[in-house]
């Protein structure tokens, strides 16, 4: 696919951000620094996830200072997806570029990036290696993609996270999404395109204060196991022949002493055990179909992934965006247009009724009355 010419593209880099004052205007520097030297123009989209260290004087003080850079103050901590989500739906720019806020994405990457899109690539994503985190927290994060890589239903590449650029029309298929629970990572490979990889060293954290708590990491990955796999539904079939299988194998145990033994069965101990076992299954049946169906609720209820409190350098006026809504907003548009069109269709078409001559009518009547 033909791009733009580097000097008339537009690249939006979206960075959601918690608490990072301390980092912020110099990574920003340091990232409009390489987006200056590809030659291309640029966009800032920095979306206050609910910050209380000072980062809004700071965020609104970058943009008084260049109308490249929009920020979107949201109402309150949404979560990082649906912030991600915010900064996407805003981004107006050929390409736009995810990044994290907290100086481990390293911005020298990003003319690579650009390369790949002008040569054709419609998403390329970042293979992080190197990770500075502690040894749990690497175990845990490994296991993560590996277990995904094998139950996902599609195949999400291994060790990617959000860091990466898509093309407008990724994005644009991707903020279409009605999902309620988002994994990017996930929705960027389930939407296709032209993808390829680039393998990125993850840095250091500015401060060793990560964000997103280890209760937030489960509840991701929660998020990402049961939008993209049915395995935890599916493991019941074999749950429930391993039940099958012991309950048969009880059945012939006792009958085998009651008829062929004789001996006396010990009933407490055996009752007991079978009764546990079952009910740890159906206990853990009841907590994976309460997973799904709490996303189901929180799907039908349809509430917007954020709400703007305040927005610097938009174009168009937003308090409250979604791409749902809009898209809701042009559809009823466009079926006032159609109706209108009918009503004018209506009043302008011609009398489908041929001219009656009345004089053949009164001859006709003559004639029949002569007879």
């Amino acid at each position: 696919m033909n791009r733009p010419r580097l000097e008339d593209s537009k690249i939006s880099i979206v960075m959601p951000l918690l608490n990072e004052v301390a980092v912020i205007e110099q990574l920003v520097d340091q990232t409009a620094t390489v987006l200056n030297q590809t030659g291309c123009q640029w966009q800032f989209i920095l979306v206050n996830d609910g910050s209380t260290d000072g980062s809004r004087e700071v965020l609104d003080r970058m943009a008084d200072s260049d109308k490249r850079i929009v920020v979107l103050h949201l109402s309150r901590n949404f979560g990082h997806q649906s912030a991600l989500h915010a900064g996407l739906e805003h981004a107006t720019g050929d390409a736009t570029i995810l990044m994290d806020s907290d100086a481990q994405d390293d911005p020298n990457v990003l003319p690579q990036m650009i390369q790949q899109w002008q040569s054709g690539y419609d998403v390329v994503y970042a293979v992080r290696f190197g990770r500075k985190e502690n040894i749990l927290k690497r175990t845990a994060f490994n296991l993560f993609h590996r277990t995904m890589q094998s139950l996902a239903s599609i195949a999400i590449p291994r060790d990617a996270g959000n860091f990466g650029l898509m093309d407008s029309r990724v994005v644009q298929h991707v903020v279409s999404l009605g999902e309620t629970d988002r994994y990017f990572p996930g929705l960027r490979t389930w939407v296709g395109f032209k993808q390829c990889a680039l393998p990125v060293e993850r840095l250091r954290r500015h401060d060793d204060q990560p964000r997103v708590s280890f209760r937030g990491l489960v509840s991701l990955a929660k998020t990402a196991m049961f939008s993209f796999s049915r395995v935890p539904l599916l493991a019941f079939y074999g749950l429930a022949l391993i039940s099958l299988m012991l309950g048969f194998s009880c059945i012939i145990w006792a009958l085998y002493h009651k008829l062929v033994t004789g001996q006396a069965i010990p009933g407490w101990a055996s009752v007991t055990t079978v009764s546990a076992f079952f009910g740890a299954i159906n206990a853990l049946g009841i907590a994976i179909l309460g997973e799904y169906i709490a996303r189901i609720y929180d799907q039908v209820r349809d509430r917007p992934a954020y709400v703007v409190q305040e927005a610097k350098n938009l174009t168009i006026k937003e308090t409250n965006a979604s791409a749902k809504t809009e898209q809701e907003l042009l559809l009823n548009l466009q079926g006032l247009l159609a109706e209108l069109d009918d009503v004018k269709s209506e009043r302008n078409r011609p009398n489908v009724f041929p001219m009656v001559d009345t004089n053949s009518i009164g001859l006709s009547n003559d004639l029949t009355n002569q007879r």
